[in-house]
């Protein structure tokens, strides 16, 4: 038996649609979490410092993180502003 990397399994799982349908549904969800981990890693904050900073607590860091939150405008601004960002939301054409 051969080792599969995730890439050939990742593949392999992305031949059904429905997965991947789901998976594009995600993906504002993902990319918010990526985000927030990038800039909070870049400002050497740890999710606590973070959350303190945006008025809130560790864990809904830990959720917004982990991709498991809906997380309001409002809260998703507070975190930008805790990170020095800012927020900027746009409409695009779907592909």
């Amino acid at each position: 038996m051969r080792n599969v990397t995730w890439k050939e399994h990742k593949k392999e799982l992305l031949k059904d649609k429905r997965l991947k349908e789901e998976l594009k549904k995600l993906e504002p969800e993902f990319e918010l979490a990526k985000l927030i981990i990038e800039a909070r890693i870049k400002k050497g904050l740890t999710q606590d410092k973070l959350a303190k900073k945006a008025k809130t607590n560790q864990v809904v860091v830990s959720r917004l993180e982990n991709a498991t939150a809906n997380p309001s405008l409002e809260l998703v601004e507070r975190i930008a502003k805790a990170l020095d960002k800012e927020v900027k939301i746009k409409f695009v054409t779907k592909t």
